[in-house]
């Protein structure tokens, strides 16, 4: 019984190793790596959900973000591009009569900051170098960079220098996104200096969109920074159900699906 239990064990370490490494995993391909029946993976990746590790999905799974595992900004440019810069060019034209944006770090709030319009003056606050660097050639645009260490994985800047210059501004809008989006745990990242840069830009924020493809909902990371009725708009992919859409909507935001 022992040698069986630990057997499962080692099974599931390795398949949340890789979906770490992947980013997904598939019950039909991990079957035939580990030598055993679809029925044992897919019972596995329950085990892993309920641990919350994995997610699963139709006919796999993808690790949740936590304290201990987080995906790069070169990893987030590679999976959901599509949907992202769908998603992206939706929330750009969130900004309406704006002036002082604040745009998140994550590779979506870059795709935003790109599609925002060149054609009038704007002035961003960020957090993120590669969001700095994407709009300062940009004449139309001020941009304020915060300041604070900055996190390899992310390319971003945190801790108490970030929050306390971010304290001194009052944003018109501010374009957040997250590691995990659910009903009842609200938006959740797994860094707690990452989670205080997103809490104080919603507070300097007179508005909040929330931008995330359809794998963000549901789950739920280490540090939480706001609840989902703070946010004006979350937008998303037509991947997330309507109904699930639905539910969203009835804590407060507009939820609005491309």
């Amino acid at each position: 019984m022992t040698a069986m239990t630990r057997t499962a064990e080692e099974r599931q370490r390795e398949i949340v190793l890789a979906a770490r490494r992947a980013g997904s995993v598939d019950v039909t391909a991990l079957a035939a790596e580990l030598g055993v029946a679809k029925e044992t993976v897919r019972r596995d990746l329950r085990v892993l959900e309920d641990h919350g590790l994995l997610r699963r999905t139709h006919g796999g799974a993808y690790p949740v973000e936590s304290a201990g595992f987080e995906t790069t900004l070169a990893f987030r440019a590679t999976s959901h591009v599509p949907e992202k810069r769908r998603i992206a060019a939706a929330a750009a034209e969130l900004l309406g009569d704006a002036e002082t944006v604040f745009v998140d770090e994550g590779y979506t709030p870059q795709l935003i900051a790109e599609a925002l319009p060149r054609d009038r003056p704007l002035t961003v606050v960020t957090a993120s170098l590669p969001v700095a660097g994407a709009l300062a050639g940009t004449d139309s645009m001020s941009v304020l960079l915060l300041g604070g260490r900055v996190r390899s994985g992310t390319l971003a800047t945190v801790d108490h220098w970030t929050t306390k210059m971010l304290a001194g501004f009052v944003v018109d809008l501010a374009f957040i996104g997250a590691n995990g989006i659910s009903r009842e745990h609200g938006l959740t990242t797994p860094d707690p200096a990452v989670s205080e840069v997103k809490a104080q830009a919603i507070r300097a924020a007179r508005r909040t969109v929330f931008a995330g493809v359809h794998s963000k909902f549901g789950a739920v990371s280490f540090c939480r920074f706001a609840e989902v009725g703070t946010l004006e708009t979350i937008v998303t992919s037509t991947l997330l159900p309507a109904a699930e859409a639905h539910r969203y909507s009835l804590l407060g935001p507009q939820v609005i699906r491309v």
